[in-house]
């Protein structure tokens, strides 16, 4: 028996209908984009490099930096910014969205 106060459970793995399903969905594609540049990128020296650790992204340079350094040091914590205010927007149009047609469904 429930009283006032529902229990309210979370869980990630099988989110409710509406607003809690389309956050994670967000949280999801922002974690795979956030892992497919940090271990693509390591998966993809490794795929193309040789015995000795050099490929063609170890050997070449950008902005006077070999490139898989410049990679790994300047453009992942660009990435990760770039991945953060992403996030923001569409939480902030998500939040936008539903608050609405709760509005709507209180009129």
């Amino acid at each position: 028996m429930k009283g006032p106060q529902e229990r309210y459970d979370v869980n990630l793995f099988k989110p409710k209908k509406g607003y809690m399903r389309d956050e994670v969905r967000i949280i999801l594609l922002i974690l795979v984009g956030w892992g497919g540049a940090t271990f693509g990128f390591q998966f993809l020296l490794r795929l193309l490099g040789d015995a000795r650790g050099e490929s063609l992204l170890t050997l070449r340079t950008f902005f006077t930096l070999p490139f898989h350094f410049w990679f790994t040091g300047q453009f992942l914590p660009l990435w990760f910014i770039l991945l953060c205010v992403i996030f923001n927007i569409y939480i902030d149009r998500l939040t936008e969205s539903h608050s609405r047609r709760r509005d709507k469904s209180y009129d």
